[in-house]
């Protein structure tokens, strides 16, 4: 079996952008980036003479990233669709460097063998650690959470900016037991981590077979019996109230899901959102106010935004 791969010769400023679009929105079976910035800082790290920059095959004038999808995904719209997307974020304001799209394949053996060396433990916080689940770790405090995670082909390693602002949302708010709704679960860390953090139940809804499948292993990786996984799409379908709902996906996705989040909110409940561009905010904060919303507070890395949101009225 083979698996075709997407290359994109970018910039550094739209590697979360593209990691998103390629999961969330495309549906990948998982993706890859090296970058020239990994190469000098080990350079930086280690003897200079060790990491000769000019002796590197292939080395990324900024970024290499790779998606790849199933061999029967037509190759062509593929191209032209990763195009549209470098277009549409230039027009952000981010830098795109090259933009060069091609398409090639490779054996899904080869993928096998060699994935799981870019997956490493995260000492994230005090509380939260993620650990891939062929590596040993030993906590830093005697009561960190471990959330064992096999990062697989699903989108969501604890590695990700717009991520790790999801977790940090969740360590603001979640303090009691509480319900959660994680919307567009990935590989299904948020959810866990919603558990492991003290969330009474938890439902983590996706689109994405791959996803849903991903996200059952993980949790039974944890071996946690509170979270359901539900596929659909956003909060369709789904018929309870929760006392936070949590969403990492990309601008225009959130602006579909806002409408949706007062039926499926508890009283006093409270609403974390990621993967927002520091250029699309003010639309995100135009859709909230004319739902009801408001943001009680504001979180940034890089350029991605993280939201904890409320009603007006709470």
């Amino acid at each position: 079996m083979k698996l075709l791969i997407i290359k994109i010769e970018t910039s550094h400023e739209v590697e979360d952008a593209l990691n998103i679009y390629s999961h969330d929105v495309l549906h990948c079976l998982g993706t890859e980036t090296r970058k020239r910035s990994d190469f000098e800082q080990a350079g930086w790290e280690s003897d200079s003479t060790i990491v000769k920059l000019d002796e590197i095959k292939d080395l990324p004038k900024d970024l290499e990233f790779l998606a790849y999808f199933d061999m029967e995904q037509d190759q062509a719209e593929l191209v032209k669709k990763y195009q549209k997307k470098l277009s549409e974020l230039e027009g952000y304001g981010l830098k795109i460097g090259h933009a060069k799209v091609s398409a090639s394949y490779i054996k899904d053996e080869d993928w096998n063998t060699v994935w799981q060396k870019f997956y490493h433990p995260i000492d994230f916080s005090r509380h939260l650690a993620i650990v891939p689940e062929w590596e040993k770790y030993k906590p830093a405090f005697k009561d960190q959470n471990i959330i064992k995670l096999d990062p697989g082909l699903a989108f969501g390693t604890g590695s990700h900016k717009t991520t790790q602002l999801a977790l940090l949302g969740l360590e603001q708010i979640l303090v009691k037991p509480e319900t959660v709704c994680d919307v567009g679960t990935g590989s299904g860390i948020l959810a866990i981590a919603s558990s492991v953090l003290g969330a009474s139940s938890v439902l983590a809804t996706d689109i994405s077979d791959e996803a849903i499948t991903a996200a059952n292993e993980n949790i039974s990786l944890n071996n946690l019996t509170n979270i359901k996984v539900q596929k659909t799409n956003l909060l369709n379908k789904v018929t309870a109230k929760y006392d936070i709902i949590v969403a990492n996906i990309l601008a225009e996705i959130l602006l579909d899901l806002i409408p949706e989040l007062n039926e499926h909110l508890n009283s006093n409940g409270k609403v974390i959102f990621s993967g927002i561009d520091c250029d699309q905010i003010e639309k995100i904060k135009t859709a909230l106010t004319a739902n009801g919303f408001q943001i009680i507070l504001s979180m940034q890395q890089g350029r991605w935004i993280g939201l904890i949101i409320e009603r007006k009225d709470n």
